[in-house]
């Protein structure tokens, strides 16, 4: 007997593969979402630190602020150009195994960086294990449980595991912050590996590669047989990023999503803490104000997923781009030693922007490259971090020249109304292309 397909009301009985009650209640991709989430918020932990420790690592090491940029970009680069091989490896060994791995990796990285002394170790520790392990739990990763286990809300489910980043900065910014303040960078450090070696047991027990695996359909969708593993994953992924470069909607994908990276990541998430301390703001109140930026970062990419569903892509992508670029050509006025209503609006503001870029971008993906598009999001990802990585890095450097953070305020304004442009120019409705079999 065929597995029963079940419907899009979450909560029911679900039949198994004998045909038989199944012991979860409701269906199990919520559950398989659930510990997605819960997987990016303990990834997310270490990334909640490089921007408190910029000030402590300047005054105990001597290190200028372009070398620390410059292993914070050696970890955002490897984070992006990591993740559509992530996908790939997903495909071939499974989720929980890449998973796993990935969360060991942060922890030991994370776990090493108390011990070193030189540069080259900063580089080693947080740029290549934290890099490595974070990249294999980017948003390739949402992306490959949204495709396997939902056929219905989609946009939604992209939108709330979106957030979960944000939720873990939300929750570990103003605890890094405290314990940075009141007992040094070491005891922050363990803290974030602690938390990504916690959920390492919930990945093990509760996450499923696929619905087959428990006899089931899809959440909203039709039941189908779990998929051979792929082979040659590597390759698969070279050749879909060969195929996906000849078409021209992946550049400005790639292009727009690159501006998204450096004006987030790379910027607001690694230079706004230092930039609030120049202005004699205490890091605990700024590193409070990025947390608030988490919080609405929830909203506006839950709220973008909703919309996604309902409206052309494209459009919103130019509406989100434009209003940061905005934004951001104001942040230099707003630079207080205390927190001022001015900032405070900033903050909202940007939070609701901050990543509801990824809901639309991931479904143009969809829309261009069907059954391919989880890698192709992840190269397209990988554009992301490259752009979060150069301002990550350059950022430090143009700090250390001017003596300020003005000119890269200004730089990523315009940026970002180019990023608006490029979204537009994507035709809609070109058909699916199928890239690599």
């Amino acid at each position: 007997m065929n597995p029963t397909t079940e419907s899009v009301a979450p909560v029911a009985p679900v039949p198994n593969a004998t045909g038989k009650p199944g012991r979860w209640r409701i269906h199990r991709a919520w559950i398989v979402a659930a510990v997605t989430f819960v997987t990016i918020i303990g990834g997310a932990a270490f990334n909640s630190l490089p921007g408190l420790l910029f000030d402590p690592l300047g005054d105990e090491f001597g290190w200028s602020r372009g070398q620390i940029g410059l292993a914070v970009s050696i970890d955002m680069a490897l984070y992006g150009l990591t993740a559509p091989f992530a996908a790939a490896l997903m495909d071939r060994f499974g989720i929980r195994r890449v998973v796993a791995g990935a969360l060991s990796a942060v922890a030991a990285g994370a776990l090493a960086s108390v011990w070193m002394t030189a540069a080259w170790q900063l580089m080693l520790y947080w740029g290549l294990l934290v890099g490595l392990g974070t990249g294999s739990m980017a948003l390739a990763f949402s992306a490959t449980v949204t495709n396997r286990w939902f056929t219905a809300r989609r946009g939604l489910v992209t939108g709330v595991l979106t957030a979960a980043g944000a939720s873990g900065q939300l929750v570990f910014l103003p605890l890094c912050a405290w314990i940075v303040d009141r007992h040094g960078w070491r005891p922050a450090s363990v803290t974030v590996a602690l938390a990504a070696l916690v959920v390492v047991p919930f990945v093990w027990l509760l996450m499923r590669d696929h619905p087959a695996d428990v006899g089931l359909a899809p959440y909203g969708g039709e039941y189908t047989e779990k998929p051979a593993p792929t082979r040659g994953a590597a390759r698969r992924t070279v050749r879909v990023l060969f195929d996906a470069a000849r078409t021209g909607p992946f550049w400005l994908l790639a292009g727009s999503f690159a501006i998204c990276g450096a004006s987030t990541n790379g910027l607001i998430r690694t230079h706004f803490v230092p930039s609030a301390h120049d202005h004699h703001m205490p890091i605990t109140a700024a590193a409070s104000l990025l947390a608030v930026i988490g919080i609405f970062d929830i909203v506006g990419t839950v709220f973008s997923g909703w919309l996604t569903d309902r409206f052309d892509a494209r459009r919103l992508l130019a509406v989100y781009y434009a209003l940061r670029g905005i934004s951001l050509l104001f942040l230099p006025l707003l630079m207080q030693p205390t927190v001022e209503p001015p900032m405070v609006f900033f903050i909202v503001f940007y939070g609701l922007d901050w990543v509801a870029t990824v809901p639309p971008t991931l479904a143009l993906c969809r829309e261009q490259y069907g059954d391919d598009s989880a890698i192709v999001f992840g190269w397209v990802l990988a554009s992301h971090q490259v752009g979060a990585a150069l301002v990550a890095f350059l950022g430090g450097v143009a700090r250390d020249y001017f003596g300020t953070y003005d000119v890269v305020w200004y730089a990523a304004g315009a940026l970002c109304a180019v990023a608006a442009l490029m979204v537009l120019v994507i035709r809609r409705g070109a058909g699916e292309v199928r890239l690599a079999a």
